[in-house]
């Protein structure tokens, strides 16, 4: 399929979606992902005014994949946006959004080219933690006659990517700033083996002590005559503990624009502003079905919870949440359920569209981009 025929197949399909602008919540066919349109707006401006006198958030767009959204960060002042793979990096360039970070090591020959071929307009910076993966990446970039900007990738504590040595910091930064086509731009931490842990004071010393980390591999290297613009770090969480780090300069928090069961109690300064329309479809003595489930919601890291407690969650199954009701006169087959989300960013990943919603009622439909695997709007 080529990418004018697949546009076109996407635009039929959200065609249809677009159709439920002006029915009031309730009315959704279902299963349906709400965005409380006003909830979203505070969120997004909570972040922003904190980050006014801390560091700049440059929020990670994997959490929502929608262009709508990352206007209204970049509107609020965000300093540029953060993304987890090419493909999303790829439409959010294409929509006219700049200054995009794609907080991953990437290799693979068509998704360097294509990052290439897009760096000729859009300023990109990429996650290196191997001299390998920087060779590719610099190969791509002169390849397309492009420059692309690079962080450092360093290991504070989560043990997933990034060098674990200040040693291996400082011979990779060597690597950077000669190789052509890339830009060295500084350093980049994520301390997310920190961000679920729900004791406050607790949180605040690991997160602490994964910045103590960053931070002497940039004293390292500042020393060593490298000159480090960027300290990129930190997630929703922990974004008043790493942000208000003096050395640290960016965020890359996502989740707070929408929050949910999982992240909602531990950081209650953002507010849930997405949840899922079910509608009871079966009723056995005090058993309520409802016609949505883990292909709908991600249930990665908690349940989903009723946004009214008129029953409780058993068990939520591939096609079905199975409720557990009291009261026999409440939630009969036809009555819509809604739900927060028990996590955000997958259960966003198994939707098509947001229907955006407010004082009640749906005023717009947003796309969701760059799902799955990514490819199909992005390559």
């Amino acid at each position: 399929m080529t990418a004018l025929e697949n546009t076109i197949r996407s635009e039929r399909a959200f065609d249809a979606y677009r159709q439920s602008i002006g029915r009031r919540r309730c009315e959704l066919t279902t299963p349906a992902l709400i965005l409380d349109l006003e909830l979203l707006r505070k969120n997004i401006q909570t972040m922003a005014e904190w980050s006014k006198s801390h560091a700049h958030v440059r929020p990670h767009t994997k959490i929502h994949k929608c262009v709508e959204i990352a206007r209204l960060q970049v509107a609020a002042g965000a300093v540029g946006l953060t993304t987890a793979t090419v493909w999303e990096a790829l439409v959010i360039a294409r929509a006219g959004l700049d200054n995009i970070l794609i907080a991953n090591e990437l290799m693979g020959e068509e998704k360097l080219r294509l990052l290439a071929e897009a760096a000729r307009k859009t300023h990109f910076i990429v996650a290196v933690d191997s001299r390998v993966g920087a060779e590719a990446l610099s190969n791509a970039a002169m390849a397309a006659g492009a420059k692309i900007g690079v962080l450092l990738d360093i290991d504070v504590g989560l043990r997933r990517g990034g060098v674990r040595t200040q040693g291996e910091a400082c011979a990779l930064a060597s690597e950077l700033v000669r190789l052509p086509g890339i830009v060295f731009r500084g350093v980049m931490g994520y301390e997310g083996h920190v961000v679920e842990e729900p004791i406050r004071d607790v949180r605040a010393r690991l997160a602490a002590e994964a910045m103590e980390r960053l931070i002497a591999c940039v004293d390292l290297l500042e020393n060593a005559g490298f000159k480090i613009e960027i300290v990129s770090a930190g997630g929703t969480n922990t974004y008043d503990m790493t942000g208000a780090n003096p050395r640290v300069t960016e965020l890359q928090a996502g989740s707070y624009v929408f929050m949910d069961t999982t992240y909602g109690p531990i950081t209650p300064a953002f507010k849930p502003a997405l949840s899922i329309l079910g509608t009871v479809i079966s009723r056995n003595e005090k058993t309520a079905l409802l016609d949505c489930g883990t292909k709908v919601l991600a249930m990665d890291l908690g349940k989903p919870a009723l946004m009214k407690p008129c029953a409780k969650i058993r068990a939520v199954h591939e096609e079905h949440t199975l409720l557990d009701v009291e009261d026999n006169s409440l939630l009969p087959v036809g009555e819509p359920v809604e739900m927060i989300v028990g996590y955000c960013g997958g259960t966003v990943n198994a939707n098509d569209v947001y229907y955006v919603v407010e004082g009640g009622e749906v005023v717009d439909v947003w796309p969701i981009l760059a799902r799955g695997p990514g490819r199909s709007l992005a390559g």
